[in-house]
């Protein structure tokens, strides 16, 4: 009976521990959820009223810091950005900044350029704008705002401009110039007559510039698929052919054309016919003479409907590696000199690859030194493009472009050889 006792006594002492130890377990898990936590001390504890709801609709980057320099609220840009690492902010510009503000109350502003994250090369540097102000009376909080697409939008502003200014400046002094001449050999017929020809030569540059700055400004305000219809390639590619009819017999090249016949695009007759005839023009202008311009169609097909692929072949000085990156864009030309003889502006291809873009497709080119080059424009084909504009229009009324699917990336050979099969009806071959 005793060991009995002993053992009840024992199981009593032992269940009673435990509701001891249970209870004391409660308390304290109670006590440690009703203590602040990080998150809701940098938020509504410390946060004033409507703080954290206006940050949170910011187009800007928001960084909230304490009295500590710590970082109480900060929004996901910031982080995307790289400002905010580790709970601390990472620009000690703007951390100097901010302390300033702290210390004296007064408003700040910066602009600074930072490496992208993840990369310490000058050239992927982001522009910024900060802003620091006083939030109540311990927080600072830290507004910034990427300037990097506005300042490249800025540069090709200030190039463009920068750009016409000096190509409407030499036809104009030249006509001066020139009129000058006239005047002072006005004795001298045979000078006149030599001296109104460059002046008529000048002019005609002039003017070629000035409807090339119009069509750029045109493809690129307007929504060419307003006014669509479907096109037939080989009318496209008689008119371009005809456009250079006189270059190219000056020349003696021959423009021979060829593959699938009756294929149709979708889209504004003007700026395609506009597009296709600067890529034969330059085959032409810098192609040498006696040698072949090739101009020639194929369906192919891809994701979201077939494309028409019309490709412009030429047999002239070819492209070098590092200019192919540029030559779409605008005034840029591989030998200033050489366009100067041949009339170019350096408007043309940046003209074809808009027209492009807004009709859903696109221009790629493939070149070699001495061996000519191959530029390829890719369109959507009628019925499919017009089917997806129609259903488009329904349901809003923007100008974004067509999604054309994946394109066949690995076929930038030359390809007007593999064309030749079916001869196009329409393009006359000159002799």
């Amino acid at each position: 009976m005793n060991v009995n006792a002993a053992i009840a006594a024992v199981a009593a002492l032992a269940g009673l521990c435990t509701g001891v130890i249970a209870m004391l377990a409660f308390r304290w898990s109670e006590r440690e959820q009703a203590k602040p936590t990080r998150s809701s001390l940098h938020t509504d504890a410390v946060l004033p009223p409507g703080v954290d709801t206006v940050l949170s609709v910011l187009r800007s980057s928001a960084v909230v810091l304490d009295e500590a320099d710590a970082v109480v609220k900060a929004s996901s840009a910031a982080y995307a950005l790289g400002l905010v690492r580790g709970g601390k902010l990472a620009v000690e510009p703007m951390l100097a900044m901010a302390r300033d503000t702290r210390r004296d109350g007064e408003i700040r502003q910066i602009e600074l350029d930072l490496p992208r994250r993840g990369t310490g090369r000058g050239g992927d540097a982001l522009a910024v704008s900060a802003r620091v102000a006083p939030l109540g009376s311990r927080l600072v909080l830290l507004l910034v705002e990427d300037l990097t697409e506005a300042r490249r939008i800025e540069a090709v502003r200030r190039d463009f401009v920068a750009n016409v200014s000096h190509e409407l400046k030499t036809p104009v002094g030249a006509l001066s110039l020139l009129s000058e001449a006239v005047m002072d050999a006005s004795d001298d017929p045979e000078a006149v007559t030599r001296f109104a020809g460059r002046m008529q030569v000048e002019a005609t540059r002039l003017t070629s510039l000035v409807q090339e700055l119009i069509d750029l400004s045109r493809v690129q305000n307007d929504d060419p698929l307003e006014d669509a219809e479907p096109v037939r390639v080989d009318e496209l590619v008689a008119e371009a052919i005809d456009r250079c009819r006189h270059q190219a017999g000056t020349k003696q090249i021959t423009m021979a054309t060829g593959g699938t016949a009756d294929l149709h695009v979708w889209g504004n007759r003007g700026q395609l016919a506009a597009a296709l005839g600067n890529l034969v023009e330059n085959a032409v202008n810098y192609s040498p003479a006696r040698t072949r311009v090739g101009i020639a169609a194929r369906r192919i097909p891809a994701t979201g409907g077939d494309l028409i692929e019309i490709a412009v072949t030429d047999q002239g000085i070819g492209i070098s590696e590092k200019d192919r990156e540029r030559i779409f864009e605008r005034f840029y030309r591989v030998d200033p000199a050489r366009s100067r003889q041949t009339g170019g502006t350096g408007l043309g291809l940046a003209i074809v690859k808009h027209v492009a873009a807004s009709h859903g497709g696109e221009v790629t080119v493939w070149s070699a030194e001495g061996q000519g080059s191959t530029f390829t424009l890719r369109l959507p084909e009628a019925g499919a493009a017009r089917d997806r504009d129609r259903s488009r229009s329904q349901t809003r009324e923007s100008s974004e472009s067509y999604d054309t699917g994946d394109l066949d990336g690995e076929d930038h050979g030359r390809p007007y050889e593999t064309f030749t099969n079916e001869p196009l009806s329409a393009p006359e071959v000159l002799p």
